[in-house]
């Protein structure tokens, strides 16, 4: 049974919605924002504009302390070449973390690649689908209200 104060999307709100969503692939947290600013009277589009958006800033907090832990190794180790006395070339440490960086920059573009892509089909079919954690704040954020899916008939009998 679908809520009274359900919203019903639009064709415009439905692409609208998963543009917000599969542009965040292309150009991180901006177009999501745009989106928002200009569409976020639809309950609809504000949704999935604000959960895209909110994916992208926490991608962006994430990366923010994986480059900070990063360059905190590379001070420290840079630091301790030449004390022993003997230089061996670049330390083992550093060594180790350019490729995890590239790796972690590489599952972050996949990651966003996948959510994009599915997120974004899910909105042009008019699904209220959440990511998990970030669409409940992304919901609360835009006083959206789920869309149920309706129940199959029964028979009567």
């Amino acid at each position: 049974m679908e809520s009274p104060d359900a919203v019903v999307p639009t064709p415009d709100d439905r692409t609208i919605a998963m543009l917000a969503h599969v542009l965040q692939i292309f150009s991180g947290l901006w177009p999501p924002l745009i989106i928002y600013l200009v569409k976020r009277k639809s309950q609809f589009v504000a949704f999935h504009a604000l959960q895209a958006l909110l994916f992208q800033i926490v991608l962006l907090v994430g990366w923010t302390l994986a480059m900070g832990i990063f360059a905190a190794i590379f001070i420290f180790m840079m630091s301790q070449v030449g004390k022993s006395g003997e230089s061996n070339g670049p330390p083992l440490a550093l060594l180790i973390c350019i490729p995890v960086i590239w790796g972690l920059l590489l599952s972050k573009w996949v990651l966003s690649v996948i959510v994009g892509i599915v997120y974004g089909i899910r909105a042009s079919k008019g699904e209220s689908a959440q990511y998990p954690i970030i669409g409940g704040w992304a919901r609360r954020l835009a006083g959206y209200v789920m869309r149920s899916a309706p129940s199959p008939a029964r028979p009567e009998g």
